[in-house]
């Protein structure tokens, strides 16, 4: 790779864990202050009083080192003397907050409640982590990613954690997308970035809220950037989370195509695994063929690396670029 990469500004759109993981490895191989993570805000809600961010938080918490590496959320050497606490009095305790990962909480919620921005914290945090890199919630608004399945409707959290993804998924909405804005200066760091990057989160529980709040799309869509989206499927199977189980009950292939045809409008080349080689020219757009398994750090900045070469050369082959505006 040209070491000249290191130094592009890049933006990349991430979820929870797996997008976390390349976040890393960007992080890595970046020159300091030139990665910038937009990041889903679709899971936040209020639990025990407090205002809890679960993918921002694991974002915060993977690039300052301090993630869980065995769950891959919340905390590293963390105790859990609060909830067992908790259970005692008979509380809610279906969602776990570690004792350390609590801080982070109270400390959102005190300043939330002040009527200060959660962009605002997530840059305190970031300060305070010691993390070169702008760590950007998607939103100030609301917006609430809500399933709607066999069960009834569900906020993600209930689905996803207390009913631990088994209600049948019929339809996916965002409720309060529609009403909200990006981030104060998001859209100019995507205008000025050198390349796009979405990492390989669930596109339709992680990655579409973003999208769906009003003007991010047609930010990218209006860049002169490469933007590369990295396949969460490998070999017809999500790493982790319920990605592979809800397309199927969506009624969608777990394919790498399907992958390209989500992002159709929006992407200049797709990035999969080695697994799915077969499928490198039914994408319709360029695709480059790595290993996309992120199991050590290692591997997140190899991923890292591949992406941004991948951009470097589709920087250089204008007319391979998708139309404009399609898509969403």
């Amino acid at each position: 790779m040209n070491p000249r990469s290191h130094e592009r500004r890049v933006v990349a759109l991430c979820g929870g864990i797996g997008g976390a993981k390349l976040a890393l490895g960007l992080y890595r191989v970046l020159a300091p202050g030139r990665l910038t993570v937009i990041v889903n805000t679709g899971d936040d809600f209020e639990h025990l009083g407090l205002k809890v961010s679960p993918d921002l938080d694991t974002v915060l918490y993977t690039l300052a080192g301090l993630a869980d590496r065995e769950r891959g959320w919340g905390r590293g050497d963390e105790s859990w003397q609060f909830m067992r606490a908790l259970d005692e009095l008979g509380g809610e305790t279906w969602f776990q907050l570690g004792d350390r990962d609590l801080a982070m909480h109270v400390l959102r919620t005190q300043w939330l409640r002040a009527g200060r921005s959660l962009s605002g914290f997530a840059e305190l945090v970031a300060h305070q982590y010691g993390i070169a890199a702008r760590i950007v919630p998607m939103t100030e608004a609301p917006v609430h990613t809500m399933l709607e399945t066999d069960a009834g409707d569900l906020p993600f959290q209930q689905y996803f954690v207390r009913q631990q993804c088994e209600p049948v998924v019929r339809r996916i909405r965002f409720s309060g997308a529609d009403k909200a804005t990006p981030s104060a200066g998001l859209a100019g760091l995507v205008a000025d970035a050198d390349a796009i990057v979405i990492c390989p989160s669930n596109p339709y529980l992680s990655v579409d809220p973003i999208l769906a709040v009003s003007g991010i799309a047609s930010a990218i869509a209006a860049r002169h950037a490469p933007a590369i989206a990295v396949s969460p499927i490998i070999g017809g199977h999500a790493v982790k989370g319920p990605t592979a189980k809800i397309m199927r009950e969506l009624g969608i292939a777990a394919t790498t195509q399907t992958i390209a045809e989500h992002y159709r409008g929006l992407i200049d080349g797709l990035v999969i695994d080695e697994s799915d080689r077969t499928d490198e020219f039914s994408a319709g757009i360029p695709v480059l063929v790595t290993r996309t398994l992120m199991n050590d750090v290692s591997d997140r900045e190899r991923l890292a690396n591949d992406v941004l070469a991948f951009a470097g050369d589709l920087a250089h082959r204008p007319a391979a670029k998708v139309a404009k505006g399609g898509g969403r």
